[in-house]
């Protein structure tokens, strides 16, 4: 039952169509027996899925909402934003919709050519075209938050970073394109749940790539099917593909949340030291890491009407896993209950551990630039907006609690809402 190729350049690949899909009739019977189905099953699973995908594309047929032409107006409001990517208060919800959808195709068109790439790698425009509607494609547009909306967002936000003069004039051409490509790509083929949840139903990618980075393993390989199927970059030394697709890998690898404190770690390190060298190619590719990672979870940095609505979005992912589990009696996951986990309590625990640690650093790294002195007192401003209405939830609560007495998960929450 396993997916991959292998090219000549030897990095294992996934076919496309090998997608995560999550067949809730495998789930549903994994709760009666414990086990997943055969190598069979998901064999025959997984060849149907190469086989639809294939014969939609030789049937030329495209997702309906392409069929639609974009009038002048639209596209001339879609090029004046373009001229505006470089700005923080980017609204790439608006953008979606000005390309009616093709955001994550229309805005890695027009970086690669701002940035010189087409010229310098001599790339072919409709080669490149095919392979970001492959990448695009492949996002489901039906989860709320891990899309392709969330790929054009991370892919504008790393444009900026690529920007910030402690880093941009460090960088290769080569730099540029690995991050952009990698924040295109680098949640590719989402299926919307977690990895704990594919570990404990026993999916075929948790037993692929063994239970570590599932997710982000299958994002890298599944991009390097789509580089090789669209033969983007076929016409390049064999060892400069095979060096591009290695460095895709550490950079999408690099996004597992997992790995946040082994990242943290090491940028202080560095940065207590004093000991980056950005002439050096390896310190460059840390620093690209850590941009990914910053672009990555940099929604609480944005403007409230827009880090609103990335944090509804992700929580509403969070609770339609909560609402799976729950349907087939599995162990709800953290952060996943909409019962006990609310909006505002999620999002400031992940601006306090997650978000806060990183960026500091990040402004540490940049030297404090308009960037990143606009990020952190966004970031600051949305957790206090969070922190007012979770008091407002709480005294509503408690309002309608009879007894004046505070249940002990939102005991909990307040404790941790005030830990350092």
């Amino acid at each position: 039952g396993d997916a991959r190729v292998r090219g000549q350049t030897g990095v294992l690949s996934e076919r496309r169509g090998s997608y995560p899909f999550i067949d809730f009739r495998l789930l549903n019977n994994t709760t009666l027996s414990g086990e997943i189905g055969t190598k069979k099953k998901v064999k025959r699973l997984l060849s149907f899925q190469r086989y639809f995908h294939a014969s939609r594309l030789l049937r030329g047929i495209v997702p309906q909402a392409s069929l639609y032409l974009l009038d002048e107006d639209y596209l001339g409001q879609a090029r004046h934003m373009l001229s505006k990517v470089g700005m923080w208060d980017f609204d790439i919800f608006l953008f979606d919709r000005l390309t009616n959808g093709n955001s994550l195709v229309t805005l890695l068109c027009h970086l690669f050519n701002v940035h010189g790439l087409i010229h310098h790698f001599q790339l072919d425009m409709v080669m490149l075209h095919r392979f970001l509607v492959m990448v695009q494609e492949d996002y489901h547009s039906q989860n709320p938050y891990h899309n392709a909306v969330h790929a054009a967002d991370v892919t504008q936000a790393m444009h900026c970073y690529l920007r910030e003069p402690k880093l941009a004039s460090f960088l290769t051409p080569s730099d540029i394109m690995l991050g952009l490509l990698a924040a295109a790509a680098h949640d590719v083929d989402h299926p919307g749940v977690n990895q704990p949840f594919l570990i404990k139903t026993k999916h075929h990618l948790a037993s692929l790539y063994q239970n570590v980075s599932v997710l982000e393993n299958h994002h890298w390989r599944s991009t390097i099917g789509m580089l090789r199927e669209s033969r983007l970059l076929a016409h390049l030394p064999k060892e400069v593909t095979q060096d591009i697709e290695q460095q895709l890998g550490s950079l999408i690898l690099a996004t597992d949340i997992n790995r946040q404190n082994e990242f943290l770690i090491r940028l202080k390190s560095h940065l207590d030291n004093q000991d980056l060298r950005l002439e050096d190619a390896q310190d460059r590719h840390f620093m690209l890491q850590i941009a990914l990672k910053c672009a990555d979870i940099c929604n609480p940095c944005r403007l409230w009407d827009l880090s609103k609505q990335w944090s509804e979005r992700v929580c509403e992912e969070f609770y339609r896993q909560g609402d799976l589990e729950q349907k087939f009696e599995l162990e709800i996951s953290p952060l996943c209950n909409q019962q006990k986990d609310t909006i505002p309590s999620i999002q400031i625990g992940f601006m306090t551990y997650i978000v806060e640690p990183l960026f500091e650093r990040w402004a540490q790294f940049t030297g404090d630039t308009p960037l990143s002195e606009t990020m952190l007192n966004h970031l600051r401003r949305n957790k206090a907006k969070w922190r007012s209405l979770l008091h407002k939830q709480h005294s509503s609560s408690r309002s309608n609690d009879h007894s004046g007495q505070v249940t002990g998960s939102q005991e909990q929450t307040l404790n941790e809402e005030e830990a350092p």
